[in-house]
């Protein structure tokens, strides 16, 4: 093949070539419905391919047009600096699901990226555009990719949402934290982001297969148990009917668990005796029996955990050197928001259980 010396032609040209590409596959597409009705990806792409060439004969990008296909990003390739990925769906609309946010396979010699998109559905059309300017958000199929719709207007595209450029995007080293860190800030109560690790939380992947909380052993109950109630002190707050929601999220996102009856596993059983610093005994809700009980694992998780974790599940800009203690005041402040139970004898009954905390002093 013959490639011409001339590596990076003027963007313009390579714009009249993508504007000459439409024309033809377009002049093609009359009364060709059927065809195309039955044209796959690989098949699409050797269409585009051979309407590349062709217009590009008698300009800078002759005999420079290579199809690369396969894995590799983008599918057709002109200079060694531009590239086309295509793309199609078989329905009445302009819009699909696309590549990778990573772009993995990227062909580090190509620049700049023209989407060509085939709406193979009755009638038969093409568009080609610039692939940033056709992207407008993200979606999940087995990694982040792109959502394309080729009618997007200016302004609304993903990287304006952003407020990134999509080259400073795909030159990131971890382009994911970026995008997980925007759609973690449109959240809505009662929602979670169970695809996105953001790179400085979490490293952890989303569990491939989901499991019944009936079917797991009583040690692995008991330690997610303990991990709700060091993560979310909401679930001793009595009276609040979402205090479950995190967790649940939680345990099915993070864990790959689905636990259809929560109460159960946290304050279920009436009243308790507990054994405050000063040995009072006192009845309590069943939830601090089972902080009583998993007091070990709970403290473990503190201490374990990793500092970002805590800040995003306690929602708090600072977490403190003591932990323990720390954790301990939001679960008094917590489970006596419905004013029923006393903050300082939630305190003391906590230090009864964790005898650590400074002889019970709770500042």
């Amino acid at each position: 093949m013959i490639f011409s010396d001339n590596r990076t032609p003027p963007l313009p040209e390579f714009q009249a070539l993508m504007k000459k590409t439409d024309q033809l596959l377009n002049k093609e597409a009359v009364g060709r419905d059927t065809y195309y009705a039955n044209r796959n990806g690989t098949d699409l792409e050797k269409d585009v391919f051979e309407a590349v060439s062709r217009a590009a004969y008698h300009t800078s990008f002759e005999g420079s047009i290579q199809l690369v296909s396969g894995a590799a990003f983008p599918d057709i390739i002109a200079n060694n600096y531009y590239g086309i990925e295509v793309k199609s769906t078989n329905k009445n609309h302009w819009r699909t699901i696309g590549s990778s946010i990573l772009e993995s396979t990227r062909i580090q010699s190509v620049e700049r990226i023209f989407l060509t998109f085939g709406k193979l559905g009755a009638p038969v059309e093409f568009i080609s555009r610039p692939y940033e300017e056709c992207l407008y958000g993200i979606s999940v199929t087995h990694y982040p990719r792109y959502q394309i719709d080729m009618k997007l207007q200016p302004g609304d595209t993903i990287f304006d949402k952003m407020g990134v450029p999509y080259d400073t995007l795909r030159k990131m080293s971890n382009p994911v934290e970026q995008v997980s860190r925007y759609y973690k800030s449109q959240l809505k109560p009662g929602e979670s982001l169970w695809w996105a690790d953001t790179g400085s939380v979490e490293d952890e992947s989303v569990p491939p297969t989901v499991k019944l909380w009936t079917s797991l052993s009583s040690d692995m109950k008991e330690a997610l148990t303990a991990q709700g109630y060091a993560l979310f002190p909401e679930v001793l707050q009595s009276g609040n009917p979402k205090k479950y929601n995190r967790y649940a999220l939680w345990l099915v996102t993070k864990q790959g668990v689905v636990n259809t009856n929560i109460r159960d596993s946290f304050s279920a059983g009436g009243k308790v005796s507990i054994r405050t610093i000063d040995g009072i005994d006192v009845l309590m809700p069943a939830a601090f029996g089972k902080i009583h009980k998993y007091h070990g694992l709970i403290e473990d998780t503190l201490n374990d955990i990793d500092e970002a974790v805590l800040k995003e599940y306690w929602k708090t800009e600072k977490i403190d050197s003591d932990r323990l203690k720390q954790w301990c005041r939001m679960i008094a402040a917590t489970a006596t928001t419905d004013l029923r139970i006393n903050y300082d004898l939630v305190w003391r009954v906590l230090c009864g259980i964790f005898l650590k905390l400074d002889g019970g002093q709770r500042k």
